[in-house]
């Protein structure tokens, strides 16, 4: 079997902080889920999961299994420092070296976070429910309660749904009421709109003081051979982003 495909941040983080994002291929999963499909929670059979994440801890080298988030579009996030996690979070924060945060997605927006210094990481799961509700917000404040300014901070958006295949509905462009959020959503020609998830995080971050951000320009929907995606497919895998700091 050939090895997994990594994604890469390019981004001028730290050389401690370590971070990645999967694709779909190289893994034991099939059907639907093919192959290297990370979600427990989907349909597929638990033992190929189980297969797929010791083959991501091996080749990608993790320092430690990822703590697998409940995620339910919310705005709870979870500090990690090597203590079980209880209850449902859709974000994920650590100062601890060698701890793996992870969120899962098939068209959601994964976005990583570190500060300039690399003392702590973060890695959000934020559909446009979660972008609404201000899970990008939470992180930022919980970053700022450990006493890191959002200048100090920067951020990677990882693979997600591009804006060419994303169509929502007034009840999607109506959640978000920011007059900088209304060039994130277009509207089409069958009267609905066409959203814009990355246009919606960066407008955010840079409303809140993240003057470094990278990343986007992917689009899961549209790359069928490298990315699982619940819009085009509804039954399907998931792929991870994951974010840690170096234990050594």
């Amino acid at each position: 079997m050939a090895g997994i495909e990594l994604i890469r941040p390019q981004w001028p983080a730290p050389p401690n902080v370590r971070a990645i994002a999967t694709t779909r291929a190289g893994g034991d999963s099939g059907g639907a889920f093919a192959s290297l499909n990370l979600g427990s929670h989907v349909g597929d059979r638990s033992r190929a999961v189980a297969a797929n994440r010791r083959r991501l801890e091996a080749e990608a080298e993790l320092p430690a299994q990822p703590v697998w988030l409940e995620q339910v579009h919310g705005t709870r996030l979870v500090e990690l420092t090597g203590a079980p996690v209880d209850g449902a979070a859709d974000a994920a924060m650590t100062a601890g070296p060698g701890l793996v945060c992870a969120v899962l997605t098939a068209d959601c927006l994964p976005v990583l976070f570190c500060d300039r210094a690399g003392t702590r990481v973060a890695a959000v799961h934020a559909g446009w429910r979660g972008l609404a509700a201000g899970i990008l917000d939470a992180t930022i404040d919980a970053f700022g309660h450990a006493g890191i300014a959002p200048a100090e901070l920067m951020a990677w958006l990882g693979p997600a749904i591009g804006p060419a295949a994303y169509e929502v509905g007034d009840d999607v462009r109506n959640a978000f009421s920011a007059a900088a959020d209304a060039s994130a959503f277009e509207r089409n020609d069958a009267g609905r709109w066409q959203c814009d998830l990355y246009g919606l995080a960066r407008h955010r971050l840079v409303a809140r003081g993240v003057v470094t951000v990278a990343g986007g320009g992917f689009c899961t929907h549209a790359d069928a051979p490298r990315f699982f995606s619940h819009r085009r497919d509804g039954q399907c895998g998931r792929q991870a982003t994951l974010i840690w700091l170096s234990p050594a």
